[in-house]
Parts: structure tokens; sequence; C-alpha cells
């Protein structure tokens, strides 16, 4: 893209928004969370729409001049409710944070209880963690999974329900490579009669592209972020059913926050019309193809796959077995142009911001077109830089080696929008 007007006002921003750009386009993008967008949803996001106040809802607003405006959330919403099927949508939450932080408002009050995943079993720091508002102010309980399994033990959900009597259940997570059992979560929120809340931040593409079930007809309110899998702009939305439509939308505003973003609304309208393609499907399917592929891959060279390998875009990576920590493991793999995060494990023996495991997904790899065999030889390059790693044998040597190589794999397949 050009940027002009950029590098005439501001050559310093300018010329770091260009190394960015390269950075991205040398770069095997491997952080399960992040993805490319299309040239047309980066467009969107760069527009006029930025100059303008829209607090409210379509036809009910607070500031004059909302014609444009109001069409544009409108087509937005009932592209949300047609492409998941609800009742429901607000595409006005800022991200995937404050929509979260819209469900503890609409319907608790603080110190009721909340259960959600533990953040080091692969949750969120909104679904009650300690260091979180969400987790200061309500009474959180909160699930893992199965030591030999690294699987969501339903049970457990059920029994620490049962006993705490929460007010919202919170399925979905961060770190999650397995299929959510909405169903199994459903039951178990009618049973204690709490809100089942969805997280599908992380899948939201997959669940539009067919890949993923659906929470949809289980959950009484979804939340997910636009971009990750759902390869929209840096936003959020909200959908439930229509019960449930007033509450979501006095929590998001006025309850916590102003006027929306309108440029990041319309950028959502536009990632939500392409991912009602057929292109979209397919993407989404070869999303978890690619995964599981690259899961094979790491395996069979030895990796401690959590839970096994996945059912989905995102791979967790315990690394003790390697003799490696995830930290510098992805620093080195980041010096070879294999981004990934550094992530904890279930049951860590680690410190957070030093843990066991990396966390890898296939959604920018896919978008930019690559298949099962590119993700062979990502296996390949990731285990030859662990490996090089563990044994501080020729480390400088085998990343230069390999970055070269992946400098060669993605001039092959250029990143779209860049």
């Amino acid at each position: 893209m050009t940027h002009d007007a950029l590098a005439a006002a501001d050559p310093q921003i300018a010329e770091l928004v260009a190394a960015e750009e390269r950075r991205q386009a040398d770069t095997v993008k491997l952080i399960a969370s992040e993805n490319y967008v299309s040239k047309a949803v980066l467009e969107a996001t760069g527009t006029v729409l930025t100059n303008k106040y829209s607090e409210g809802y379509a036809g009910k607003r607070y500031y004059e001049g909302q014609q444009v405006i109001d069409q544009i959330e409108t087509v937005a919403v009932e592209r949300a409710k047609a492409l998941f099927g609800v009742e429901h949508a607000n595409v006005q939450p800022y991200s995937g944070s404050p929509a979260n932080l819209a469900i503890y408002l609409a319907f608790l009050q603080p110190g009721d209880t909340v259960m959600g995943m533990g953040l080091p079993f692969g949750g969120h720091l909104t679904h009650g963690w300690s260091v979180s508002a969400t987790g200061k102010w309500f009474t959180p309980v909160r699930y893992g999974v199965r030591k030999d399994t690294g699987r969501v033990d339903m049970d457990e959900v059920r029994d620490l329900a049962r006993e705490h009597r929460p007010k919202v259940i919170f399925c979905g997570g961060t770190a999650i490579p397995r299929t959510i059992d909405f169903p199994a979560f459903a039951e178990i929120a009618r049973e204690v009669g709490a809100v089942l809340a969805a997280d599908i931040a992380h899948i939201a593409g997959l669940i539009a592209g067919g890949a993923h079930p659906s929470p949809v007809g289980h959950a009484d309110v979804i939340s997910t972020t636009t971009h990750k899998t759902l390869r929209g702009p840096r936003g959020a939305m909200l959908m439930s059913t229509a019960e449930h439509a007033a509450a979501i939308n006095k929590a998001v505003f006025p309850g916590l926050q102003g006027g929306p973003h309108n440029h990041t609304t319309a950028a959502i309208a536009v990632a939500l019309k392409e991912a009602s393609t057929d292109e979209f499907k397919a993407y989404a399917h070869q999303v978890v193809a690619n995964a599981k592929a690259l899961a094979e891959e790491l395996a069979s060279r030895g990796f401690d796959l959590v839970s096994g390998g996945t059912d989905n875009h995102l791979i967790l990576m315990d690394l003790t077995p390697k003799g490696v920590g995830g930290k510098p493991a992805a620093q080195a793999l980041d010096r070879a142009g294999l981004e990934t995060n550094y992530n904890a494990v279930p049951y860590d023996t680690r410190k957070p911001f030093d843990p066991s495991g990396i966390r890898i997904g296939t959604p920018s790899v896919t978008s930019r077109g690559m298949g099962e065999a590119e993700m062979r030889q990502i296996g390949a390059w990731i285990d030859e830089v662990v490996t090089a790693l563990a044994k501080e044998s020729d480390v400088e040597e085998t990343i230069a080696r390999v970055h070269g190589e992946v400098s060669e794999l993605t001039a092959r397949f250029p990143a779209p929008g860049l």
C-alpha cells in the first residue's frame, strides 16, 4: 500500500509502518490469534468514518448526521445475524475484553459468582482470572483440563457448577486445541440456572466456515473478536437470543463505552460479507487441515502436544521434554522468521513470563495459500531451531539458514492486503 500523505506528514511513522509491512511479508506468522485482513477490510478501516461520533444505536443516536452511519451499522448487524444464525448482534464493542465485560454488566452484580476456564489451562483473563477486574470484582470459580488427556473434564465442570451455583458460565478460551462441547456446557448451565456465555474469539471464523460446531442454540450469549480466524479488523461482537438483546445493548452503551468506532464497524461488515463466501468456507476447512498436518509433523519429531493434537487452528506444545523453555524457543524461532508466542501449558511449573510451552496456529499461513506440504516444512524448521537451541550448538547458524529458507517460502506465498 502507498502512504504518500503519511510519508509527507510524518516520515518517521511512515517508515515504521513500511518496516512492519516488510516484516509481515517476510515472516511465517504462526501466532494463533493473528491473521491477514484483505485489502478491502484494510481500506474500510482507514476511511473518513473515523471522523464521526455515533453514540447510541441505529435510529436512536445522540448526535445528528447519522444518515450514512446508521446504514453501515445496520448492514454489519444484519450480516452478523445471517452468517451466525443468531437473533441479535451488537457490533459496537471495541475489542474482546470489553465485549466480555459487557456480559458481566448485563447479567451480574459485583460479588456474584462466575465460572470459567482457568488462565493456565487455556482460559482468558476476562473469564475471572485473579489479575483481571473480572477476578477482583466477582467471585471466580475455575475449571481446568485433565492431566492425562489435556481435555476439559465435563464431570468436574458439572460438580463445580452444582457446588458454587454460578450466575454465568464461560466456555471457550485462548489456548484450547480441541472442539468445545457447547451442548454439554449448555446442559450444565441449565441445570444450575446459569447464563452460558460462549467466547468464540479464536474460532469464530471456523464456525462461520462450518469447520467447528456452533454455540448457537446452546449458549445464551456469544462473544467474539472480529480478527483472528474471522479475518476482520481489530474489533468485537456480541450475539444473543432476542431475550437478552436489550440487556446486551444497554451493557455496551451506555454501560461501558461511548461512541462506536465507525470505521471499524464498516470493516467488520466487509469481513462478514467475505466470510459468507464459498472461498471463505474452503479457507476455514484448510485452516484445520493445516493445523492437523503441522501437529502430526511435530508429534512425529517428538514434540509433546497438549491433548495429543488439535481439532481446530491451534497447537499448544510443552517443550519440557526438549529441554528448552517456551520463551527462549519463541525468541529463537522469531529470529528465524517463524513467529510464535511462548505460552503456559496445563499444570506448568514455570512462571507465566517464562513458561514451558509455545502456542502456534495456522490461520495466517492458510490465508497466504499455504497447504499441508508447507506445514510439514514449517514443522521441520521448528524442530531444527529447537534442537539447535537445546544442544546449544550452531544456534545462530541454524537460525540464519532457516530464516533464509523461510524468506524463499514467503516469497512464493504473498500475504493478503500487503
